[in-house]
């Protein structure tokens, strides 16, 4: 594999991994904050949130690959086989870890948060933006276990990316690919650009977590 390609494969990784990852954060994040601040909404609720850490992935590329392909509902869009559809099952999939370590990090604080607020004037309304103030370095964690999660994952993306050359493959289906042809230290350099860029990513995380 020539190294052109391999960076054109890592930087498209890169992309969809991280768009997927702020995609699935816009709502897991208020979600869980909102669920701090309710008590952990109920027993129920924590377990189909923790449920969803086990979430397979080849079940979400099913569902996806069913509603994007063209008999699907959402067919004439033209999503399937393309890094947009790629993106959105892997931001399904990043979206139970980082609500999840959100609920985990925040639920501690929020009496603490509250007491802080209502005693400095604030009113009730206020809790939940300093409550995610507050659980910032949380959320460097969440973001990373949710990018961890996108990057490394493999079952949806070849189902709905369909892992074609220069257009939707990245390093986890290259991988597959090199490794069923022979080619072992090719997958293992993609293997290394792999955890490479998932190290780079969690130290820039942990790097603002600091901050």
């Amino acid at each position: 594999m020539e190294a052109v390609e391999l960076w054109e494969i890592a930087l498209r990784s890169l992309w969809v991994a991280g768009l997927a990852t702020l995609l699935a954060a816009l709502p897991a994040v208020p979600l869980g904050l909102w669920l701090a601040l309710r008590g952990g909404g109920g027993l129920l609720g924590r377990v189909l949130l923790y449920a969803g850490l086990g979430l397979p992935s080849v079940v979400v590329g099913l569902f996806f690959y069913l509603l994007l392909s063209r008999a699907g509902p959402l067919g004439s869009l033209g999503l399937l086989y393309t890094p947009y559809a790629m993106v959105l099952a892997e931001a399904v999939l990043a979206f139970p870890p980082i609500a999840a370590f959100v609920l985990s990090g925040a639920r501690g604080r929020v009496e603490e948060v509250r007491l802080l607020v209502l005693s400095l004037g604030g009113k009730e309304g206020q809790v939940l933006p300093t409550l995610f103030w507050e659980s910032r370095r949380t959320l460097a964690a969440a973001l990373a276990a949710g990018f961890g999660g996108a990057i490394s994952e493999v079952g949806a993306a070849t189902l709905v990316g369909g892992d074609i050359r220069h257009h939707t493959r990245v390093l986890t289906t290259a991988i597959v690919v090199e490794t069923r042809k022979g080619e072992v230290e090719a997958a293992l350099a993609l293997g290394m650009v792999l955890m490479g860029l998932a190290l780079l990513v969690t130290a820039l995380l942990v790097i603002l977590e600091r901050e």
